[in-house]
């Protein structure tokens, strides 16, 4: 029998592969938009080939159609509903839009600072308070509230929740319901899916300034912490009846169908390198069926 020690060891492990993305950042000159791109098309094929093999199918095989196809719905419209109530940050490359009543100014907030942003205006030039009294109260007060590290903090940690914590949520459930080789096939996968999808969140972040270090130790972060949080909601969730494996599996299939559709693929496209994209997409979906037959055999 699974014990919950088990879900959290194996949810960590997939988690800290986030951390993996995030080293290209010592190298950041060579990180490409092709590159990035097609990252996030691998991560996208892997996540549509986990929720329907992973979890569609085998809660198809536990349950009815109803209860999967319900809980597919239910799923996708939490995704489509959390995106728009909590405020975040979306990256792509290295821009950042917002997004949920996020503000432009929180966007702002994540580009590293111009050098010349707080020059002092010269005496006879135009600029904002008298020559060498520097920036005014209302400058100041703008300037704080960009760099207010807790605003920033929830801002990313909600996009970060939003994406990975269906994942977790998804393993929970597996193991929960007795399939420890549905399971296990889902912890792997979301560790390869875990790598470009790290890449894909240190590169915007490496772009504020923050140190390479401290880039790697965030991105490990956002994987593991929401991913084992949802694992032990999974988990708990299916133990409260033996009858909701269906419906469950379901959800977590449809929030991740959502994820793909809603910020994996806009993302990677759009910027002239769709083909590389897609054709990582299809190398993404053909890995998690190899992934597959190796865990069942």
């Amino acid at each position: 029998m699974t014990t919950l020690v088990s879900v959290l060891s194996v949810t960590t492990v997939a988690g800290l592969a986030t951390g993996l993305g995030a080293l290209p950042v010592f190298f950041r000159a060579r990180v490409t938009h092709r590159v990035y791109d097609a990252a996030l098309g691998l991560a996208a094929g892997l996540m549509v080939a986990a929720s329907v093999f992973g979890l569609v199918i085998p809660g198809m095989e536990e349950g009815t159609l109803r209860a999967v196809m319900a809980g597919v719905l239910l799923g996708g419209g939490a995704l489509l509903g959390g995106n728009y109530l909590i405020p975040h940050l979306h990256a792509e490359y290295r821009e950042w839009f917002a997004e949920g009543g996020a503000t432009a100014d929180d966007a702002a907030v994540m580009e590293p600072p111009a050098e010349d942003s707080l020059v002092e205006p010269d005496e006879g030039t135009e600029g904002s308070g008298a020559a060498g009294e520097g920036p005014t109260d209302e400058e100041k007060g703008i300037l704080a509230e960009r760099e207010s590290s807790l605003r920033k903090a929830l801002l990313i940690g909600g996009a970060i929740t939003l994406h990975n914590a269906p994942e977790g949520l998804a393993i929970g459930v597996a193991f929960a319901s007795g399939l420890n080789e549905v399971a296990l096939l889902l912890a792997v996968v979301i560790g390869l899916q875990n790598v470009p999808d790290g890449f894909a969140f240190a590169v915007p972040m490496a772009e504020t300034g923050m140190s390479n270090l401290r880039v790697v130790w965030y991105t490990t972060l956002s994987g593991v912490v929401p991913q084992v949080v949802a694992s032990v909601f999974g988990y708990s969730l299916v133990g409260l009846g033996s009858g909701l494996f269906p419906l469950s599996s379901g959800f977590a299939a449809g929030a991740m169908l959502a994820v793909v559709f809603r910020e994996l693929i806009p993302s990677s496209h759009g910027h002239g390198h769709a083909d590389a994209a897609t054709g990582a997409f299809l190398v993404g979906f053909v890995l998690l069926v190899v992934v597959d037959a190796v865990v069942v055999v």
